[in-house]
C-alpha cells in the first residue's frame, strides 16, 4: 500500500508539472487542483453566524450572546421545514454562481475539491452525526445531458473526506421535471411535488438512520424537502441538508 501511495504520489506531481493546476475561475496557476486564486477568494461571500437555527438563512442583524443556537427566521416560526436543519458554506451571488456553474455544466469537475473543506466547516454538527451522505437525484434524461450529477461528485468527495458513507443512487427522481432555474418559488414547490421515491433495494438500508443531502445551491429549498419527504416516510430518523451556496433573497428564503 505505501508503495502504491508513492507512486501515486509522483505521479501526480508529474501530471502537476505537465498541466500545472489551474483556478477554475482566473485561470492562474495553483498549487493544487480545485484551489482558488487568492484574488476570488477574497470576493467570496461566507455564511457565518448568525443565522436561522434551522434553515440556515442568515441574518443582517447581531443577536444576543447565548441566543444564536435557538433563533429562527420568520418563514421557520410559520412553518417549520420537514428537515432537521440546513446549512450552506456560500453566499450565492455573481462569484459563487460562476464556479458553481463551471462544475456543473463545464466539466470543472476538480473544483469539488475546494469545496469540501467549506463544508465540512460548515456542517460540522451534522456530519458528526450523520450515518449517511445522499446527493439530491438527477433524473436519469438529464444526467445523460450532463453525464455527472454534480450533488454525487460533492458528496462522493466529502463522504472521502470525513469517513461517511454516501448513496448514489438511494434517491431516484422518478419524473422529469421543468428546469428550476426561472420558476418563482410557488412554481418550484409545485414542479418538485411527489417527484422523489426510493431506490427498493436501499429500502431497509436507511431506516432509523440520520441522512445528509447534499446539494450544490439551495434556491427556495423546494427540492431539498420534498427528497426530506420521501427519506422521512421511507423511516429516516432526521434529515439535515448540506449545500455549497445558497440564495439569500428574502423571497426565497423558506
Amino acid at each position: 500500500m505505501e508503495i502504491q501511495r508513492i507512486y501515486k504520489d509522483r505521479l501526480w506531481k508529474a501530471l502537476d508539472f505537465v498541466l500545472p493546476p489551474r483556478c477554475v475561475m482566473t485561470g492562474e496557476i495553483v498549487d493544487r487542483q480545485g484551489m482558488i486564486d487568492p484574488k476570488i477568494w477574497r470576493d467570496l461571500h461566507f455564511i457565518s453566524d448568525p443565522v436561522c437555527a434551522c434553515c440556515g438563512f442568515p441574518f443582517e442583524f447581531e443577536v444576543a450572546e447565548g441566543d444564536e443556537t435557538g433563533l429562527l427566521c420568520g418563514n421557520c416560526l410559520v412553518k417549520r421545514p420537514v428537515y432537521a436543519s440546513a446549512r450552506a458554506a456560500l453566499v450565492y451571488d455573481n462569484i459563487s454562481r460562476g464556479m458553481i456553474l463551471k462544475f456543473k455544466h463545464a466539466d470543472q469537475t476538480h473544483v469539488v475539491h475546494a469545496f469540501v473543506p467549506w463544508l465540512r466547516r460548515v456542517g460540522a454538527d451534522m456530519l458528526g452525526k450523520a450515518d449517511y451522505l445522499v446527493p439530491v437525484p438527477l433524473h436519469r434524461f438529464r444526467l445523460i445531458q450532463r453525464r455527472y450529477n454534480q450533488a454525487a461528485l460533492i458528496a462522493q468527495a466529502l463522504g472521502r473526506e470525513c469517513g461517511i458513507p454516501y448513496l448514489p443512487d438511494l434517491l431516484k427522481r422518478y419524473k422529469s421535471t421543468k428546469s428550476q432555474g426561472y420558476l418563482g418559488y410557488k412554481e418550484r414547490q409545485q414542479n418538485v411535488k411527489n417527484v422523489f421515491t426510493i431506490a427498493p433495494r436501499h429500502e431497509t438500508v436507511f431506516a432509523g438512520k440520520t441522512i445528509i443531502l447534499i446539494d450544490d445551491v439551495y434556491t427556495t429549498g423546494a427540492t431539498v424537502k420534498e427528497c426530506a419527504k420521501a427519506l422521512l416516510k421511507a423511516g429516516a430518523k432526521e434529515v439535515h441538508v448540506l449545500a455549497v451556496a445558497r440564495v439569500v433573497r428574502a423571497e426565497f428564503n423558506g
